[in-house]
């Protein structure tokens, strides 16, 4: 989905009690980092094979992002209703149920036979992002190497479209080219899941309050009055971002098989990969960049890409097409790493957690009800016509976007602000 890249980065408050109480570095820090790619990895397989499915199921486009919409849903309920768990259990406890949720979540798949198990699948694999996706934010910042302190943000900030990029390329070909493909992808991940469960069993722990009892505290969704005018500005480029990301997600292989004019299910899968790898290579590039800066050059190239998207969309090229992934994964990596890292400085460390939950709710609800809008309106009006309105009002976003946060970013260095 792809998720929301830097998000991790701020749900947790970083003790320095948590450095002190960490076992072996160099390995817990690995181990999570493993785990935060193998989820979100896992998360973008069944991106590879909606096409699949709809073929041997017979389901329509409309189904298929309601399937995606589920998983969106439950990774924002597992955050808000747990996201502050691994606070009082222990990063550890807490990542170990959202690898077993997720090990379910695969042998679910695996089994599915029909749309009833694909939504259980996805339901309960969004359980286990949104579980463990705080404690892997948290434990990331504690284990950092002390040579590299910005290391752990950088992992935080680029291990989920990493995830979501190797997930589309590996089920794509795994699709294409190996035996029982709906099945062997996801047993690959049991694998892989269980090894990482070792892994982290195996880990120092890095709270400082673990040990504590289990307690479930739902995160307030509130922003300070004080900085709600800055927040509705940039959330703009949020809901824009993950807008775009949920129709690349649930339709995108789908519109890319039907411009490669290819049965080819590598192809489909390649298009989340080029995707999500643009945009990685966006944040890596940007990362010291300030952050409305970033979301601006990140705005111009969701623009751009937009714009390139029509044009394919309209002349049938596919060659133009891939060019305008590029480009809008570029932008959709920019835009939201700064616009994040813009949110994340207007509350003060107690409400943090309260503005990081707001984001959550606009994130997720941008990546799934348009993702859903657009899959319905797919089975009245072909998929052609509906992207290229879905691409148009996006792009009319990202306009509005771009226009309020460059008077954001005027009136920011009017006052002195380095924001």
């Amino acid at each position: 989905m792809p998720e929301p890249t830097e998000t991790t980065t701020t749900g947790d408050v970083l003790h320095p009690a948590g450095r002190a109480a960490a076992g072996p570095r160099p390995s817990g820090f690995w181990v999570v980092g493993a785990v935060l790619v193998l989820l979100m990895l896992s998360s973008s397989v069944p991106s590879a094979l909606y096409v699949l499915y709809q073929q041997r199921w017979g389901l329509s486009p409309g189904v298929v992002t309601v399937v995606f919409a589920v998983y969106a849903v439950t990774v924002l309920a597992g955050l808000l209703l747990f996201g502050s768990l691994s606070d009082t259990l222990g990063r550890r406890p807490v990542l170990g149920a959202g690898l077993v949720l997720a090990i379910v979540s695969m042998g679910l798949f695996a089994g599915a036979g029909g749309l009833g198990l694909l939504l259980a699948a996805r339901a309960v694999q969004g359980l286990a992002v949104g579980l463990a996706t705080g404690a892997m934010g948290a434990a990331l910042l504690e284990l950092s190497p002390r040579s590299r302190p910005a290391l752990g943000a950088q992992v935080n900030s680029a291990g989920p479209t990493v995830g979501i990029g190797l997930g589309g390329l590996g089920a794509g070909l795994l699709v294409q080219y190996a035996p029982a493909p709906t099945v062997l992808s996801y047993l690959l991940l049991v694998v892989a899941f269980a090894v990482t469960l070792v892994g982290v069993v195996r880990m120092g722990e890095s709270a400082p309050g673990a040990g504590g009892r289990m307690r479930v505290a739902p995160r307030r969704i509130r922003v300070p009055p004080a900085v709600r005018r800055r927040f509705a500005v940039l959330v703009l480029t949020i809901v824009a971002v993950w807008t775009v990301g949920g129709f690349y997600l649930s339709l995108g292989p789908h519109l890319a098989l039907s411009l490669l004019h290819t049965t080819n299910y590598l192809a489909g899968g390649a298009t989340v990969a080029l995707l999500a790898g643009c945009a990685t290579a966006a944040q890596l590039l940007l990362g010291r960049t300030a952050p409305l800066r970033t979301a601006v050059i990140g705005l111009l190239g969701l623009l751009a890409g937009l714009a390139l998207v029509l044009l394919a969309l309209g002349l049938g090229s596919a060659p133009v097409f891939l060019v305008a992934t590029a480009v809008l994964g570029s932008g959709w990596g920019a835009a939201f790493l700064g616009s994040f890292r813009a949110l994340s400085t207007l509350a003060e460390p107690e409400h943090r957690g309260e503005l990081t939950a707001a984001v959550y709710v606009f994130a997720y609800l941008a990546m799934s009800v348009p993702a859903v809008l657009a899959g319905l309106l797919t089975d009245i009006h072909g998929l052609q016509r509906t992207s290229v309105g879905f691409m148009a009002a996006v792009a009319a976003v990202c306009a509005l976007a771009l226009f309020t946060t460059l008077r954001l970013a005027a009136r920011t260095r009017a006052e002195g602000s380095t924001l």
